[in-house]
């Protein structure tokens, strides 16, 4: 699934700043104005695909750990797990809200095929 939404990549000729996979040291968006390609763009790019495919195996693990005869974790690995399912959600959520703009119109989908 992470390689899936990794194909494209994330500042392809980007209409205004694309939104980075990383935050300032006090939590504020970091945006970077690009063609498309570049270091930057490539290390946006790697990134997110690192994110994405963390998340995906943290889903797994997840999944496995609420299945009915998985053992039962304690509040304390239960407390972690959430921490990181809210972080690889923040990171998915950021990932969409960066590529989301870059989509193309309908109409320029259909002139494309």
């Amino acid at each position: 699934m992470a390689q899936r939404a990794t194909q494209k990549p994330a500042c392809p000729m980007a209409r205004g700043p694309c939104l980075l996979p990383w935050t300032t040291s006090d939590g504020r968006p970091c945006y970077l104005s690009t063609d498309g390609q570049g270091y930057l763009t490539g290390l946006a790019d790697s990134i997110e695909s690192v994110q994405l495919s963390m998340g995906d195996d943290l889903l797994t693990y997840a999944r496995d750990t609420i299945a009915p005869d998985a053992k039962n974790l304690s509040a304390t690995e239960y407390r972690w797990l959430a921490r990181r399912l809210t972080e690889a959600l923040s990171d998915a959520l950021r990932i969409a809200d960066s590529r989301g703009p870059r989509l193309p119109e309908p109409e320029e989908v259909a002139e494309d095929a």
